[in-house]
């Protein structure tokens, strides 16, 4: 109470007291704080009980008017006073100490605003650097430490002055030998001392300094204080070799600005932590690119954020509803602050999941701003130390449940991800980096890769589900290796096609406008059954298009666009049509939704520099073997079944399989809900069970992302009918032939199949009720996706043509 008083009385008196020369107060509020350490007998009292807040106060507003007074860039007597006098190292000294108690967060927070209110740069001088250096060692140390708040404070404003001037980083990295410090300390130390003497200091403040020179030769062990003041210094020059010596000292070396906000970035205190993640971006995006291999290779930052990414994906639990790891939302590292009691959607394992994935978006933030070498050191450490080390694990494990969670875990990362460099690591771990056309042997050359495509057609629907999704959204990233490793490596070559050189111009077009040796639909055994009548007029489908030509093949080698449209809408017959029954279900409700997903895979090819044609057939290597590839041909192969896809033993059915297993113990008592074998059996005895809808439309999904991208060999691959295949090769549209082939025998076993196959599309349009199980429910389903799929593919073709086409 006492102090108090006296507090006010002093404020009083000065306030009537005449004012001073700015100099001579400054020296006297500084007198004042040594003075108070002779004097008083009380050390245990805080510091808020005494003059200290009050006179460094009183000092930093002198210097912020001694410098307002002042040109730009001209220093003061003031603050030479207070750099020669090595003021903020015994202010460190004091504040380490933390005598009085509080005294550490006087001190950091003196620094903080001299630093962010001073506008002339101070972190060049020695005998600012130094303490501050010192200072950012005392960060961090404690965690829900009484001084965090400050701490923060203090580490962000140094961080902002880095990021206004990047080569003061020269300073804060310490990559010297402890030997070195041993030798060196002493003598420093007492060249300090004698230094303040020579300056005038008094006995007081040379009894502070001598104090703070015992402090710092008993730390030298782990100070590293600079031998010089050269600021001619290349930061290049301080990445040192790393010799084994250094290694044994030092694995890391010394940046302890990013330690101390690595600490923090672990506070119990959200804003805390969220500060040091802030700090830490700032630092990761310097441009220097001396200092953003000082980062990584001389700090832990790398090693840090990536185990804590596994250690938090380690958190989560076994097994998790695939859609709850979807649908989770307030993803943000910047405001994870989830409360369990107010989320009425809560599922158990939400906390963790949410922690992991802020997390993970904090470190695709952090690589997509920070400068090109940490980024890739980053995201290369992302990759070994969590992509492979933990996640590829998961991944190739034979529990269907842990599969199912791995793989969506792994899409939601592949929907989240939107750093450029991480987006390839990530892209390099699922696909590998191989970019030479695929063959049979080296199917099973990237492990992942392979289980990966292989799951697309899993015994379990909702694996088969997730993991087609995954590669949807994969399909949809910036890096050009995606497509290339997936597809057009196999085509680049276009040994799919059958070359027949022409011998003359007009052998190029026969009179009906059909290119020698393709198959025409009106003639092919497959379409006896269509007339003129149900063939779609050019009028009805292209009333935008530009005139028809008379040929079939147009000079740029395209075939005619009416053509390729018509060929896909004609592909199902009538009466295995239910569209035109249904209002608003028509090709043209396609062409809109093409249109603006094919601006958007343009939008991202763009910087590839795909060629506009396809590949000459003269220079093409057509003698190569032609296989489609692992990941066309399981798309290829289910495809194919689309009509009759086997029942899975998926979550959905597990409860069937379970209950007929128990319900005949005789008959499948030596059998499980697992057992490879089951599946066969219960299909023999019980016939055909719910189909796989979802799977049927995830395929036709993909395989139309595939056909939107503009690359010719794609094009012609996957959208023109019209392709004379080698042997034995096969192409999208030959695909949906084979199964319109399968389905016109087998609807003549089907009794009223059109109305049957309408009731269904109601159904599933939500227009009826659900009734009775219809008879035959796979393939009634199948031939609508198959309906649906033919009219998307018409519209991605004419869109695509249309672009192609406009100036």
């Amino acid at each position: 109470m006492f102090s108090k008083f006296t507090s006010i009385l002093q404020h009083a008196v000065e306030a009537l007291a005449p004012s001073l020369p700015l100099q001579e107060d400054f020296v006297y509020h500084w007198k004042a704080i040594t003075h108070y350490y002779i004097e008083t007998s009380d050390d245990k009292a805080p510091v808020t009980d005494t003059n200290i807040p009050s006179h460094l106060e009183q000092m930093l507003d002198i210097l912020i008017q001694e410098e307002n007074e002042r040109e730009s860039g001209e220093t003061g007597p003031c603050m030479e006073y207070l750099l020669h006098h090595k003021i903020l190292e015994t202010l460190y000294t004091l504040g380490k100490a933390d005598c009085p108690p509080g005294m550490k967060q006087q001190v950091l927070s003196f620094y903080t605003k001299l630093l962010g209110r001073i506008r002339q740069p101070l972190l060049p001088h020695i005998n600012v650097h130094r303490p501050v250096q010192k200072l950012i060692r005392l960060c961090g140390e404690v965690l829900a430490a009484p001084t965090e708040n400050e701490e923060i404070q203090f580490l962000c404003i140094v961080c902002a002055k880095l990021k206004q001037d990047p080569y003061l980083v020269n300073f804060f990295l310490e990559n010297k030998l402890k030997a070195t410090v041993s030798k060196s300390t002493p003598k420093l130390i007492a060249e300090d001392v004698q230094k303040g003497q020579d300056l005038g200091t008094t006995d007081t403040e040379q009894s502070v300094q001598l104090e703070e020179a015992r402090v710092e030769q008993a730390e030298k062990e782990s100070d590293l204080p600079q031998l010089a003041d050269d600021l001619s210094t290349s930061l290049a020059e301080l990445n040192f070799p790393t010799s084994p010596e250094t290694l044994a000292f030092h694995p890391h070396g010394n940046y302890n600005l990013v330690n101390s906000l690595l600490n923090l970035t672990k506070s119990p205190d959200g804003r805390i932590a969220v500060k040091a993640c802030e700090g830490l971006m700032l630092l990761v995006s310097l441009p220097e690119p001396a200092a953003a291999r000082c980062l990584t290779q001389s700090t832990c930052l790398c090693e840090l954020l990536t185990d804590r990414l596994a250690s938090l994906y380690k958190a989560l639990p076994q097994s998790m509803d695939p859609l709850d790891i979807e649908t989770v939302e307030g993803i943000n590292w910047g405001l994870d602050s989830y409360s369990h009691k107010e989320d009425t959607s809560a599922f158990p394992g939400k906390r963790a999941l949410i922690s992991f994935l802020s997390w993970f978006d904090y470190c695709d933030q952090l690589i997509k701003e920070a400068q090109k070498i940490t980024a890739i050191a980053m995201a290369g450490s992302v990759r070994d130390r969590f992509f492979v080390g933990v996640m590829e694990p998961q991944l190739m494990q034979t529990s269907e449940m842990g599969i199912l969670t791995s793989t969506a875990l792994l899409h939601r990362i592949v929907r989240q991800v939107t750093s450029d460099v991480l987006v390839h690591e990530m892209v390099c771990f699922i696909l590998g980096e191989q970019r030479e056309p695929e063959t049979l042997m080296d199917i099973n050359r990237h492990p992942l890769r392979h289980r990966l495509i292989e799951h697309c057609d899993h015994i379990s629907d909702e694996i088969s589900i997730m993991t087609l999704r995954m590669f949807e959204h994969l399909l949809q990233k910036s890096d050009e290796h995606i497509l290339y490793n997936l597809v057009l490596r196999n085509l680049e070559e276009r040994n799919y096609t059958e070359y027949k050189p022409p011998y003359q111009e007009d052998k190029d077009v026969v009179e009906n406008g059909q290119i020698a040796g393709a198959v025409d639909l009106e003639e092919d055994p497959l379409f006896t059954d269509l007339s003129p009548d149900t063939m779609l007029s050019n009028q009805e489908w292209l009333s935008a298009s530009p005139p028809a030509s008379p040929e079939h093949l147009k000079s740029d080698g395209k075939t005619e666009v009416h053509k390729i449209v018509n060929s896909f809408l004609c592909l199902v017959p009538d009466e295995a049509k239910s569209s035109y029954h249904v209002e608003g279900t028509g090709y043209d409700t396609y062409l809109r939704d093409a249109h603006r997903q094919f601006r958007d895979y343009c939008t991202i090819c763009l910087r590839w520099e795909w060629p506009g044609s396809p590949k000459p057939l003269e220079k093409c290597n057509l003698e190569a073997l032609f296989f489609e590839g692992h990941f066309l041909k399981v798309l290829f192969d289910r495809m194919g079944r689309i009509l009759d896809q086997p029942p899975s033993l998926g979550a959905p059915l597990y409860s069937f399989v379970a209950a007929v297993l128990a319900a005949h113990p005789s008959r499948y008592g030596h059998m499980t809900c697992r057992c490879s074998k089951v599946k066969k059996k219960l299909w023999n005895d019980f016939g055909e069970t719910p189909a796989p809808y979802d799977v049927n439309l995830q395929v036709t999904s993909v395989l139309s992302k595939l056909s939107l991208f503009p690359h010719p060999h794609i094009h012609e691959y996957l959208l023109d009918p019209y392709v004379n295949l080698a042997s034995g090769c096969r192409s999208l549209f030959s695909v949906i032939v084979r199964v319109v082939g399968d389905l016109m025998v087998r609807i003549q076993r089907i009794p009223d199949f059109t109305p049957k196959l309408l009731l269904v599309r109601k159904r599933l349009l939500g227009l009826e009720p659900e009734g009775p199980i219809v008879d035959h429910m796979t393939l009634l389903e199948g031939v609508i996706v198959l309906e649906e799929f033919c009219k998307e593919l018409a519209a991605i073709a004419f869109v695509k043509y249309h672009a192609s086409s406009t100036p």
